[in-house]
C-alpha cells in the first residue's frame, strides 16, 4: 500500500513541479523565547528566570542579518513565543522601555530592520491579528502559522495543546481566513505524532486545502514529524516511523494536488531523504548554513553541498529559492507590498528562483 501511495504522490509532484525541489537559504533569529503557551512537546519555550531565556535586542537583530548576508542567505526567519507580555512582567517591561505594550509592535520594528539590512523577512510569530499582519506586510516577503492539527482533542486534559490557548484550532483556521483576505503570501502545516488520529490527520490537510482554494493565499505546507524531547511531558512518546512519515508527506500530496509546495524538513529525516524524494515533497524548507533550528536544536540542517548531492542523486534538481516561491511573485503582485516585491524580483531569474552566484569565502554553494 506504502508503494502505491508514493507512486501516486511522486506522479503528481512531477506533473505539477517537473524534477525541481527547491531550499530557501536562511538565518533562524527567534526574536524571544518566551511564550505564554505550554506545548507539552516544546523546548523551544524558556521561563524568564532560566538562564537560556532571550529577547533579540535591535542591534542584535542587525547584526545576525548581517552575518547571514555574508554567508549569502536570503530569507530572515522570524520565530517568537506566543504573546510573552500576557504571562511575564519582565517582558512587559522590556517592551514599556521601547514604548510599546505588545511583542507584536517589536516584531514590526525587527522585520523592518531586517529588511533594511539586506534580508527578506519571513515571520512565524504564532498567533497575530489582522492589524498585526497589515503592519507586518510592509517588510514580510511571507508569513506563516502551523495549523498542526484540527483536533479539539489535544486540548482537553492531558492533551498535548492543553495549556496553549494559542494552539485552539479554531483560532488558527481564523489566522489563516484573515491572512488570505489581506493577500499575504502564506506557510501552513501539518504536526505529526502530537496525539492525533490518521483521521484527524486527513482533516487538517483538507481543512488546509479548502483555505488555499478559497484565497488562494497558501503557498506551502509542511508535513513535520514530532520528536520527543527530554524534560517534556511528551518525552516518552513513540516518533512516527520513517515509513509513516514519507507516507503522510504522500498524502498531502495527493489531498493538496500537483500544484501546492509541499516541504518536509530534512533536519528531522536525515537518514532517508531519498524515502521523503519519492513522497512527492519539492522543498526542503529553509536550511541555514550558519544558524541551527532553533524548535528542534538537536537535530541539525544538513550541509547544503549535501543536500544537493542526495537530491540529484534521486533524479531531482535542488534549485534554491525565497521566502516566496515563483509562481505567486512573478505572477500575483497584488500579494505584496511594491518595495518588497522590488526587492525580492532583484534577487531572481526569469524563472523566479534565486539568480545563480558564485560561491564566496563565506558564501556555501547549494
Amino acid at each position: 500500500m506504502l508503494e502505491a501511495v508514493l507512486d501516486g504522490a511522486n506522479e503528481s509532484k512531477r506533473r505539477g513541479k517537473g524534477d525541481v525541489v527547491s531550499v530557501s537559504k536562511n538565518i533562524f533569529i527567534p526574536l524571544t523565547n518566551l511564550c505564554r503557551d505550554r506545548c507539552a512537546y516544546c523546548t523551544f519555550a524558556k521561563q524568564p528566570e532560566d538562564p537560556e531565556a532571550k529577547t533579540y535586542t535591535l542591534d542584535e537583530v542587525v547584526d545576525a542579518v548581517r552575518g547571514g548576508v555574508s554567508a549569502g542567505c536570503i530569507e530572515a526567519l522570524m520565530c517568537l513565543g506566543d504573546k510573552p507580555e500576557k504571562a511575564y512582567k519582565s517582558h512587559r517591561d522590556f517592551l514599556a522601555e521601547r514604548g510599546m505594550t505588545r511583542t507584536a509592535e517589536y516584531l514590526v520594528q525587527a522585520c523592518e530592520v531586517a529588511f533594511e539590512a539586506g534580508m527578506l523577512p519571513h515571520t512565524n510569530a504564532g498567533i497575530l491579528s489582522s492589524d498585526d499582519m497589515v503592519e507586518l506586510r510592509r517588510s514580510n516577503a511571507s508569513m506563516g502559522l502551523m495549523l498542526e492539527s484540527t483536533s479539539q482533542r489535544l486540548r482537553g486534559s492531558g492533551g498535548a495543546h492543553y495549556y496553549a490557548p494559542d494552539k485552539d484550532p479554531d483560532v488558527r483556521i481564523r489566522m489563516h481566513e484573515e491572512a488570505g483576505d489581506l493577500a499575504i503570501p502564506f506557510t501552513s502545516g501539518l504536526l505529526l505524532g502530537i496525539g492525533e488520529n490518521a483521521g484527524e490527520r486527513v482533516d487538517t490537510l483538507l481543512v488546509i486545502a479548502a483555505l488555499a482554494e478559497r484565497f488562494e493565499h497558501i503557498q506551502e505546507v509542511i508535513v513535520q514529524p514530532f520528536h520527543a524531547k527530554p524534560e517534556t511531558p511528551m518525552r516518552d512518546v513513540p516518533s512516527l516511523s520513517d515509513e509513516e512519515v514519507a507516507g503522510w508527506v504522500a498524502m498531502a500530496r495527493l489531498i493538496l494536488g500537483p500544484d501546492m509546495n509541499v516541504q518536509a524538513p530534512p533536519n528531522l529525516a536525515p537518514n532517508v531523504l531519498e524515502l521523503l524524494l519519492r513522497s512527492g515533497l519539492n522543498d526542503w524548507g529553509g536550511v541555514s548554513p550558519i544558524t541551527i533550528d532553533f524548535i528542534n536544536p538537536e537535530a541539525p540542517w544538513p550541509k547544503l553541498i549535501e543536500l544537493k548531492r542526495r537530491t540529484e542523486a534521486a533524479g531531482q534538481k535542488l534549485v534554491e529559492r525565497l521566502p516566496v516561491y515563483p509562481d505567486m511573485l512573478l505572477h500575483r503582485p497584488e500579494f505584496f507590498e511594491p518595495a518588497v516585491r522590488e526587492d525580492a524580483l532583484r534577487r531572481v531569474d526569469e524563472t523566479g528562483y534565486v539568480r545563480s552566484r558564485k560561491p564566496g569565502p563565506y558564501v556555501e554553494a547549494a
